[in-house]
């Protein structure tokens, strides 16, 4: 069972960056998928989260400014991120599984596998 993540980089305020995490070992259209991530001193939290159906769920900072989508043809899950800001830098992570049933927001919120980080910097 693997996840790898990819995408993330450097990038200026109000820049864009779409991340990728690709899938292998598990029955990938049967999982919730998710993006979460962790600052330095930080807990992780979640960013978005895809369940089977296709429909998201998003943290409130993230609203309006990040997309998350599936491809179930490929087993990849997909964060688009656009109006990037410093507060959005962290290491972002995917996960997947079955729900845990914990509220929104509490991490974590699924059983599971997760993936490698991939860096998101924000330059001021």
């Amino acid at each position: 069972v693997q996840l790898q993540a990819s995408g993330g980089g450097l990038v200026q305020a109000g820049g864009s960056l779409r991340l990728s995490c690709v899938a292998s070992g598990i029955m990938f259209r049967y999982n919730h998928m998710g993006w979460y991530r962790q600052a330095p001193g930080k807990e992780r939290e979640l960013v978005a989260r895809v369940d089977t159906s296709g429909s998201p769920n998003y943290a409130d900072s993230v609203k309006g400014r990040f997309t998350i989508s599936r491809d179930n043809a490929n087993n990849t899950v997909f964060l688009q991120m656009n109006r990037l800001t410093p507060d959005d830098a962290a290491v972002y992570y995917c996960g997947g599984g079955r729900s845990l049933g914990r509220p929104l927001g509490s991490f974590p919120d699924l059983t599971g596998p997760w993936g490698q980080g991939t860096q998101v910097t924000v330059s001021s």
